[in-house]
């Protein structure tokens, strides 16, 4: 067996280890899927008739923003997963194993894959209640979401060199807090890019936050009449693939080599 399938192979049996502690801590899932339905009500009723949104209702604009946050957010599991592996000495365990050293890696960040496809799916039913709806194809919305998890799965490899690098879950809590907070919020997740001052304009502009948003907006037509002046936002799917090349490039090998001499 070659060492990129020995690496798939014992991936696919550390992500199930990952997703039994569902069964085992159901709250963790419980949790997981309240908080999207929470920043859907809130930002759909209470900014919903206050921000206006030409060609477009606000609620379905905001929907591909939410989905976007919250499959960030979610890739936070790897991070935290990582660092309470690494304290209680599980990552030690696992190394004294004949497995691939990129396993744990790859079931991590894989197992973060079904958190934000459940996500996705609470979001979307929650969405379809308050009236959000999809006017493209069947098939462009899922092109769509794959893209989101995509996205979010490149993501989780920043965690998880995040997760091997610092003392604790509770320092990446905070660090990812701090981190991914802004770069969600200063974006076109909730309100128009070109609705910005300054340079908060231009780093939504080229925000790839923007673009998976603009892209899921895009497949599911819910982008208003108003057109993108960026190259960024005008070919959104491109500059999305951009940013997700360049992440899995740079920080697949750095979370290896960290997982490595961490251990």
């Amino acid at each position: 067996m070659t060492s990129a399938a020995l690496a798939f192979s014992d991936g696919a049996v550390i992500a199930k280890r990952n997703l039994i502690k569902i069964k085992r801590v159901p709250e963790i899932l419980i949790w997981t899927l309240m908080s999207p339905i929470m920043f859907v009500l809130l930002f759909g009723y209470v900014f919903g008739g206050t921000i206006d949104i030409p060609g477009a209702s606000y609620r379905e604009y905001l929907i591909a923003g939410i989905f976007a946050q919250t499959v960030i957010f979610g890739s936070t599991f790897t991070g935290a997963g990582l660092a309470e592996d690494m304290t209680k000495g599980i990552i030690d365990r696992f190394r004294s194993l004949p497995m691939s050293r990129s396993a744990v890696l790859v079931g991590r960040t894989a197992s973060d894959i079904v958190y934000n496809t459940a996500s996705i799916l609470v979001m979307s039913v929650t969405g379809f209640l308050i009236g959000w709806r999809i006017r493209t194809s069947l098939l462009e919305a899922l092109g769509g979401f794959l893209l989101l998890l995509l996205f979010s799965y490149a993501f989780s490899w920043i965690m998880a060199y995040v997760g091997l690098r610092v003392t604790s879950v509770e320092v990446v809590n905070n660090a990812s807090f701090m981190f991914i907070f802004p770069l969600t919020f200063v974006a076109n997740t909730f309100v128009r890019s070109g609705d910005l001052p300054g340079p908060l304009k231009v780093f939504a502009e080229w925000n790839p936050v923007s673009a998976v948003s603009q892209a899921a907006r895009e497949a599911f037509g819910n982008t208003g009449s108003s057109l993108p002046e960026v190259w960024s936002l005008q070919h959104p799917v491109a500059y999305t693939l951009i940013w997700v090349a360049i992440i899995l490039a740079v920080f697949v090998p750095l979370s290896v080599r960290q997982y490595t001499k961490k251990s």
